[in-house]
């Protein structure tokens, strides 16, 4: 695959797309998530749905994103007791990075939350305007994918100065 700029509904269609086709691992950073929305065969699906089918293949799914989200995703989520059990999940109050790593091979890094608007089902008229890089370079998806695991592993906890409102810290 050649390295590819996404935009407009290209989020939705190529990179969720691939993200829900993960056989190992799936990592995903955002700054916001929401009860994002995703087609699956004919059906539409909570997002959170797919990785509660991921975990249940033994994908790896860790998560870090910014805030707690609110009630909708909170509500999808208890849908899911699969989620609760499996999916490493950390919040960070400094993560504003969009990093989706897929398998250690592909990697999208860009602008879209995983929101409805930055990467799911809103209609055109209600999307954000968004960009980012597709790539399987494994240069660009080790970079990435180190950027990702600095935060998961917490090597960013010490500088950060915002110990005093990180809701759950990662040490």
């Amino acid at each position: 695959m050649p390295t590819t700029l996404i935009t407009d509904t290209a989020h939705y269609s190529t990179v969720l797309d691939m993200a829900m086709k993960a056989k190992k691992t799936l990592w995903i950073g955002t700054a916001d998530i929401k009860d994002l929305y995703v087609l699956q065969g004919k059906a539409e699906k909570p997002f959170l749905g797919v990785l509660a089918e991921l975990l249940g293949k033994g994908v790896e799914v860790r998560l870090i994103h910014a805030k707690e989200p609110g009630p909708n995703f909170r509500a999808d989520f208890d849908r899911y007791p699969r989620l609760a059990q499996l999916l490493e999940r950390a919040l960070c109050p400094r993560v504003h990075f969009k990093i989706i790593v897929i398998d250690q091979v592909v990697c999208y890094v860009g602008s879209a939350n995983l929101t409805g608007a930055g990467m799911g089902m809103k209609s055109p008229r209600r999307r954000n305007f968004e960009a980012g890089i597709l790539t399987d370079d494994p240069a660009l998806v080790s970079a990435a994918s180190e950027e990702f695991d600095k935060v998961w592993r917490g090597s960013e906890c010490e500088k950060c100065q915002r110990r005093n409102v990180c809701p759950d810290p990662i040490v």
